[in-house]
């Protein structure tokens, strides 16, 4: 398990991604799923208990680039090289043993700073 003193796994990476995982549209059963197996874009939107709201694939393919560049997923590799399916990293799991009941419900400002932290990453 990594610590918040780790190299890839510092305090300001997880703050902000435990801010932008309550924010996103898919579901804590997402997140325990891709523990599992690897899952894919497909896989997601043809099941809603994964997705809190109906999304396109490339909805959901956004979605998981903003979570690889969190640091909560990373790309499958196959023989060939990266495939189109998705796991969750151990910084994901730390996150998800934060919440046992499931994501928290995220308030106004929350989904305002994620909102501006998704199209400016900088801030």
């Amino acid at each position: 398990m990594l610590s918040p003193t780790s190299p890839s796994c510092d305090a300001h990476s997880l703050a902000r991604a435990a801010e932008a995982l309550p924010c996103l549209p898919l579901s804590c059963d997402f997140y325990h799923a891709a523990i599992e197996a690897p899952l894919s874009s497909e896989d997601v939107s043809g099941n809603s208990n994964w997705c809190r709201s109906r999304l396109s694939i490339d909805a959901i393919e956004k979605t998981f680039i903003w979570l690889i560049r969190l640091g909560v997923l990373r790309r499958e590799v196959d023989g060939q090289g990266l495939t189109a399916r998705v796991r969750l990293t151990p910084m994901g799991r730390q996150l998800l043993q934060q919440w046992p009941k499931g994501l928290p419900k995220p308030g106004l400002l929350q989904r305002l700073r994620h909102g501006l932290r998704r199209r400016w990453p900088r801030l």
